[in-house]
């Protein structure tokens, strides 16, 4: 069975890229969100078995929503990215109960790489 995938991310470009890369290996896009506010909803709303989360994004940042999605379901799957390979971010997203990270622009087989080792 496909596995249900959230992506979030500001730039439609980004989640276009992301959708594409998924759909092309047999996984299902649940939902989408420019935002950690509208990531959180659609996180409750679609209970997906991951989320692909990007850190900079504008109302709540990626580390936010991940941490309230994380309150509202210990068991949540999420991976983060971010183009700026701050370390500090990767710690502080890892310590908020982040799977993985991958840094943008992505690399195809990175993404699969990541979704594969966390959801299989």
């Amino acid at each position: 069975m496909a596995k249900n995938i959230l992506v979030c991310d500001d730039a439609a470009f980004m989640r276009m890229m992301i959708k594409d890369i998924l759909t092309k290996n047999g996984y299902n896009v649940a939902g989408e969100a420019e935002n950690g506010v509208k990531a959180v909803e659609k996180y409750n709303e679609t209970k997906p078995d991951l989320v692909l989360m990007d850190i900079t994004m504008p109302e709540m940042d990626g580390i936010q929503a991940l941490k309230q999605i994380k309150a509202n379901d210990p068991g949540a799957t999420v991976i983060m990215c971010s183009a700026m390979g701050q370390q500090a971010m990767v710690i502080e997203s890892i310590q908020a109960g982040a799977k993985d990270f991958i840094v943008k622009p992505f690399q195809a087989d990175r993404v699969l790489e990541a979704v594969k080792k966390v959801v299989g």
